[in-house]
């Protein structure tokens, strides 16, 4: 991140814009939104600045810039059209520790001014840092379609009433898990309804509630799905912004995790192969004792918390200790890696079943129903086989599975990492060492393997047998 965002309090700001023609016009506007004091030197100056000075809205000053304008500036906006001048008042302003703005002229820029979506008193600022200006222009749109004008009334309200809550709750959890409640529920429909006595009545007579100040804990179980952070839920997102603390494991990638809440605290708990960070029995725990503590609390899990994620035992321990919780359940990394490697788990004309097993080595064995999956017409996914493969390929084709039987594996699915091999029972294991797979991985095998060829669309680092 280059540019650090930052609010400036613009209350006796004073600032200065050299160049008063439309350019220089449309950063004025955007500023008298503030309570800056403005300053625009040019020797001549379109309609628009004329009428601002009219109206007594800036100070114009219809002269060439002088070296004593800066005097006393704290901000300064270049928008002339002559290049060589514009270098000259940055590089004064530099010397002086003024902050300095050259208006489409990004290098000579200390600071860029964001797309604002405005409903005060809230307001949204976005940058590209001066490198995709349409595409901001895009995405403030959107935004202007999506949040309502009239969240404007809630921030005035949350304002009017913010030093009562914070004098009635002491801690800032309390504070924040009340202004959720309220902002999410009937209070500010009432507000958006244009019942603001009704809205302040409620809320006054919640703040004088015995039990306001008691945070109740809970635990979200959720699925953080096979990699790609768009294939994450509504609900999913919507806890993550929510919660105190997550619990999250080695398959979640860093790109979901920056949707967290900024200032939840992040707790590892991941495993690799033969190396687990914590047992299992102390992320039981750990959940149950920091929902009891009050907090709200996700278990950000690869995948699906429910298919070898070993959601059932972590919530057995939350109802043993009397911890409320949600599930909330997402696209499995078998789907997602299949989905994104053109591979249909079943297909009319090659299988008509699917069974998901584990390949996770137990005494350098792995105990399965090898009878029950070398079943023809079958698609067979394995979580965790990698270290297994060999196992895997061997016990398939001893209980009838054809060694010529289509095999893939795939790694990091659905991430801009993944890579597939595909093969046979007989030769995917050497195909996979050749190409250096690496966990995460998920095997797949049978006949609809032979369908990615044809059918793959996502773009990936591919070696087809």
């Amino acid at each position: 991140m280059r540019y650090f965002p930052i609010f400036l309090d613009t209350e006796n700001l004073t600032c200065l814009v050299v160049g008063a023609g439309e350019v220089g016009a449309r950063k004025i506007e955007l500023l008298m939104k503030t309570a800056a004091h403005i300053t625009v030197v040019a020797p001549w100056a379109c309609d628009t600045v004329l009428g601002f000075a009219a109206e007594k809205k800036i100070t114009l000053h219809l002269r060439k810039y002088q070296d004593s304008d800066l005097d006393n500036q704290e901000v300064v906006f270049v928008a002339t059209d002559d290049g060589d001048v514009n270098v000259e008042i940055h590089d004064q302003a530099r010397a002086r520790k003024i902050l300095v703005n050259v208006v489409d002229n990004t290098p000579l820029c200390q600071f860029i001014t964001p797309s604002i979506v405005e409903r005060a008193p809230i307001t949204i600022a976005m940058s590209s840092g001066g490198v995709a200006p349409v595409l901001l222009r895009y995405l403030r749109q959107k935004l202007e379609t999506v949040i309502p004008h009239k969240v404007s009334l809630l921030g005035q309200f949350s304002e009017k009433f913010r030093d009562l809550v914070k004098s009635r709750l002491q801690s800032v959890t309390e504070r924040r898990y009340f202004w959720e409640d309220v902002l999410d529920g009937d209070i500010a429909e009432d507000i958006y309804q244009g019942k603001e006595a009704l809205a302040e009545q409620k809320l006054l007579d919640r703040l004088s509630s015995d039990d306001v100040s008691k945070t109740k804990g809970e635990v979200y179980l959720v699925g953080a799905g096979p990699g790609d952070p768009e294939l994450l839920t509504f609900r999913a997102l919507r806890l993550m912004q929510k919660a105190d603390i997550v619990v999250y494991d080695r398959l979640v990638s860093p790109e979901i995790l920056e949707l967290v809440r900024r200032d939840a605290e992040k707790i590892y708990v991941g495993k690799a192969k033969s190396d687990h960070a914590v047992p299992q029995e102390q992320i039981n725990d750990l959940l149950a004792r920091k929902a009891l503590e009050g907090n709200r609390v996700v278990r950000l899990k690869g995948g699906d918390p429910f298919i070898f994620g070993r959601g059932g035992e972590e919530i057995e321990t939350l109802i043993d200790q009397g911890v409320t919780f949600q599930v909330v359940p997402a696209i499995t990394a078998a789907s997602g890696a299949a989905s994104y490697c053109g591979i249909p788990l079943t297909h009319r004309d090659h299988s008509k079943s699917v069974v998901f097993a584990t390949g996770h080595l137990k005494d350098n064995s792995i105990n399965l129903n090898w009878q029950g999956l070398a079943q023809p017409d079958q698609t067979i996914v394995f979580y965790m086989g990698l270290t297994g493969l060999p196992i895997i390929c061997k016990k398939l084709v001893e209980h009838g599975l054809p060694a010529d039987t289509p095999a893939a594996m795939i790694q990091s699915a659905t991430t801009p990492k993944q890579k597939i091999v595909t093969g046979t029972l007989a030769n995917i294991q050497q195909k996979a060492e050749e190409a250096e797979i690496r966990p995460p991985t998920l095997i797949i095998v049978g006949s609809v393997v032979s369908l990615h060829k044809k059918l793959n669309w996502f773009d990936e680092s591919s070696e087809q047998a």
